[in-house]
């Protein structure tokens, strides 16, 4: 192939793939301004209900995303199936996702709201935040099915590459969001401050429900997500092949497994991830309330900017699938490498976006000079890690779609956990009698370590997974 036909090649896989990407960047956006949303406004209410909130959301969160990330293995099914053609399966095996996720929904629901009281009593949570949190959780515990079963059928919209819809729910959830928070947070004292004495008396009455209204309020929304990607599904054309709708499917054990088989080590390995982030946080405690803030700033920036490779490696997994589901391994195989690629560019575009931008954004954060200074510090730093952790995030998308996931979560708990850790807690404490203590810049050491890590053992195991597949495709041809 000429050098000229190959540039083509790439930028026409490179449209597609920023395509597909660019709606599901928009819907982690508009997901990450409802938390955000939650924060600013309750902490508006007061500091405990701020607490409760954070506390309450440290708790369900985690669990959210273990559950969602397991259905996130609806989308290299659907997307291998339908690259196939066989959309009548397609319909079955969404069905079987759709009982997955009322089954994970509620038993998340339950575990949320019966373990609560127990897991703050062995964090010791001052009672009065605990007794808060507990009621915003019993809450929020009402729309983790919603979560559930609109995750699955986002899955399913994104393996058929359709991820706008995505888009459209979370921005849907975002407006459904803040004026309901505003509403029962507030209460009708905040409606009279806002718009004075001229409103209904019925509304002036309502009631300041705090951290309970929060929570109240992210149930709404996520009731409303659900019903509009389930109308939604029922309307569009695009998902006409499918019949979605046409006939209900009863449980099947055999698709239940296979989709529990592939999704359960996704949600596990984002498990892995979250936890490790939470627990780095407590470890650092020790180090004063200065560390504490410059680096949860330095986190939420970075975070911020991950929304990008994450992205990029969700559309990733639907296109890998879908060639692969056309027997088209190589094509599949360029598809996943030039994947690749494209992370590597924009983790070069986030280190520059971080060298930019980083002094401005830090300010917004704190008029503190001493924390804007840590923080700064620590995200000049995060821009070593730029490229490891978008090279391991997009690796880790491509194996998705080659359904290749228990690796990829044994590869990201040895990495993670062993080596991201291990290094980051050994570096941040020290050992007396061989070098001193690097304090907060040992645990960012490690993490980039872990990154390092993840990125160079993943990048081994897709060379293997797509050679292998490439080599037995030819044997069966010839």
């Amino acid at each position: 192939m000429s050098t000229a036909n190959h540039f083509y090649r790439c930028r026409r896989e490179t449209a597609s793939l920023v395509r597909l990407a660019l709606p599901v960047c928009g819907a982690q956006l508009a997901q990450a301004g409802m938390s955000a949303s939650d924060v600013i406004m309750s902490g508006r209410a007061s500091a405990t209900d701020l607490a409760a909130v954070s506390v309450g959301a440290s708790l369900w969160v985690p669990l959210m995303l273990l559950m969602t990330g397991t259905l996130m293995g609806v989308t290299p099914i659907v997307a291998h199936r339908a690259g196939a053609g066989d959309f009548d399966q397609v319909r079955g095996k969404v069905h079987q996702a759709l009982w997955v996720a009322l089954v994970l929904g509620c038993l998340s629901a339950l575990a949320m709201t019966l373990g609560a009281r127990a897991i703050f009593q062995l964090m010791q949570i001052p009672a009065d935040v605990a007794g808060l949190a507990i009621e915003y959780l019993s809450a929020v515990a009402f729309g983790i099915p919603a979560v559930a079963l609109y995750q699955a059928l986002r899955a399913f919209s994104d393996g058929m590459h359709h991820t706008r819809p995505a888009l459209w729910m979370s921005l849907v959830g975002l407006a459904v969001n803040i004026p309901a928070n505003f509403l029962l947070i507030y209460g009708g004292p905040g409606l009279v401050e806002l718009w004075g004495d001229d409103i209904p008396t019925l509304l002036q009455q309502l009631p300041a429900l705090g951290a309970l209204g929060c929570g109240i309020a992210t149930a709404i929304s996520m009731w409303a997500m659900c019903l509009g990607m389930v109308w939604y599904t029922t309307r569009s054309r695009a998902y006409a092949p499918v019949s979605l709708w046409a006939s209900p499917t009863p449980p099947r054990w055999k698709d239940i497994a296979e989709l529990l088989y592939i999704g359960l080590p996704i949600g596990l390995a984002i498990f892995f991830e979250v936890t490790l982030f939470t627990v780095i946080t407590l470890l650092v405690a020790y180090l004063g309330e200065i560390t504490v803030a410059a680096h949860q700033i330095a986190l939420n920036v970075t975070s911020i900017l991950f929304m990008l490779p994450l992205s990029l490696s969700m559309a990733l997994t639907v296109r890998v699938s879908n060639r692969l589901g056309a027997g088209d391994m190589a094509e599949a195989r360029f598809v996943a490498w030039n994947g690749i690629g494209v992370g590597f560019a924009l983790a070069l575009l986030n280190s520059l976006l971080i060298w930019l931008l980083a002094a401005p954004v830090v300010s917004l954060y704190t008029n503190n000079v001493e924390v804007r200074t840590l923080a700064m510090s620590l995200i000049l730093l995060a821009m070593l890690f730029q490229i490891s952790d978008s090279l391991q995030v997009n690796l880790a998308g491509a194996l998705r779609g080659y359904k290749d996931t228990r690796v990829v979560m044994g590869i990201t708990l040895l990495s993670y956990w062993f080596v991201g850790l291990g290094c980051g807690h050994l570096l941040g404490r020290g050992m007396d009698s061989t070098f001193a203590s690097l304090g907060i810049y040992g645990y960012w050491i490690g993490l980039n370590a872990g990154l390092t890590t993840a990125a160079g053992l993943l990048a081994w195991r897709l060379w293997r997974v797509s050679r292998q597949r490439s080599a037995k495709n030819a044997v069966y041809l010839h």
